[in-house]
């Protein structure tokens, strides 16, 4: 469902009369939802079981997945009902990724969290085919609905999975708090603030994708009900590729260094985000090259980071450390598809050209920029060591 936006988008803004900011607002409330609860639940994974965590995200993301269809009408009530959804779905994040931790040694670690995420993509990958089909054919709505049963699958397997088995839990602090094992600890920092311009890159490429690519669309004659469908269907190659790079990415991470990995991926990132929006107008093939490209190296690191905070704190604050990196990653990530649909309003709104869309991808650039920035001082931090090599 976290697809279910960006699918519909490019459908949605003119029936719902919205702005290329309003556009982007609701997106950002989705970004936001996941922030503000990944806080709470990244921090209470550290005194709950992760497991109890994980199945109620999944019992509430499925009860709204299947109320936005019938209840979104417009802008206020859109950002409401998927803003409750990331509230939802980010019960799911943390847990899973504290479980994955606990069941492998540091040696796998990366490639084990990298498919977890690899799985994450691919669920993206169906969402947008499955939707984008469904939206050409059958409407919007339908569309949300039939999108709304990934939840509710992911409910009934987690309750089966789960069922009895308790598992073993981390050490616990003596007292509730939100101590993140941060202060002082430059390489946790470091890692911390990667992700954040990492988050800003990826969640706003990802919200405004299908949208530009359907915009490409139009301007080579495809209709709007074409367009839109087919848009989403053809960005799910780029969420094929993110999938992929999850899995590459904690792979290569495990023996060329984690701070190896997050460097090549956000140079590459970055040169596809200061290119891809100026390509409005470029051939198809070329457009999707490309894209195929920026999906891989955008979320090639995102599990190296994930696995890179594990080894830099210690695990007793694991939950919180992983609550500051949420709040400050999806923050960044909320506002980075407003901005982008600001930058697209000073050029014409949906009537922007090739300059609209390539100022706004630009302005992600700018967060890949700063990603290598801190990926390069972590490197070259003498306790950061055993982030920089791999297996020997």
């Amino acid at each position: 469902m976290s697809m279910a936006y960006p699918t519909i988008l490019s459908v949605v803004q003119p029936e719902w009369r919205l702005s290329s900011t309003a556009a982007g607002s609701i997106s950002s409330g989705f970004q936001l939802g996941t922030a503000v609860s990944l806080v709470v639940v990244s921090a209470l994974a550290d005194y709950v079981n992760p497991r109890t965590l994980f199945i109620g995200g999944a019992a509430v993301a499925a009860a709204v997945s299947l109320l936005i269809p019938f209840a979104a009408h417009g802008h206020l009530s859109a950002l409401l009902l998927f803003t409750a959804l990331a509230v939802a779905l980010a019960g799911i994040y943390t847990p899973a990724v504290m479980l994955i931790s606990a069941r492998f040694e540091p040696a796998r670690r990366g490639n084990a969290v990298g498919w977890f995420l690899a799985s994450s993509s691919m669920g993206y990958v169906v969402a947008l085919i499955v939707g984008g089909f469904v939206v050409a054919q059958a409407g919007w709505r339908t569309a949300v609905f039939v999108l709304g049963m990934g939840p509710l699958v992911c409910l009934v397997l987690a309750l089966v999975l789960f069922r009895g088995a308790l598992g073993s839990t981390p050490a616990r602090p003596a007292g509730f708090s939100f101590h993140a094992d941060l202060s002082g600890n430059r390489p946790a920092q470091l890692m911390v603030a990667g992700y954040v311009f990492h988050s800003w890159e990826l969640l706003g490429m990802w919200a405004w994708t299908p949208a530009f690519m359907a915009a490409a669309l139009a301007v080579h004659g495809a209709t709007p009900e074409r367009s839109a469908g087919l848009g989403a269907s053809l960005s799910a190659l780029f969420h094929v590729m993110g999938a992929v790079a999850s899995g590459a990415g904690g792979w290569l991470s495990d023996r060329w260094g984690r701070t190896a990995v997050i460097a090549g991926m956000m140079a590459i990132s970055s040169l596809c985000s200061f290119s891809f929006g100026w390509m409005l107008a470029a051939p198809v093939a070329l457009i999707m090259l490309v894209g195929s490209v920026y999906g891989f190296s955008a979320v090639g690191d995102s599990a190296v980071y994930s696995t890179g905070l594990t080894e830099t704190v210690t695990p007793s604050r694991l939950g919180s450390a992983l609550a500051v990196r949420s709040l400050l990653g999806f923050g960044a990530g909320a506002v980075a598809p407003l901005v982008f649909g600001m930058v697209l309003d000073l050029h014409g709104g949906r009537a922007a050209g090739a300059a609209g869309w390539g100022w706004a991808f630009s302005a992600l650039g700018v967060g890949g920029v700063l990603g290598l920035a801190c990926a390069l001082w972590l490197r070259t931090l003498p306790e950061s060591s055993r982030l920089a090599g791999g297996k020997r």
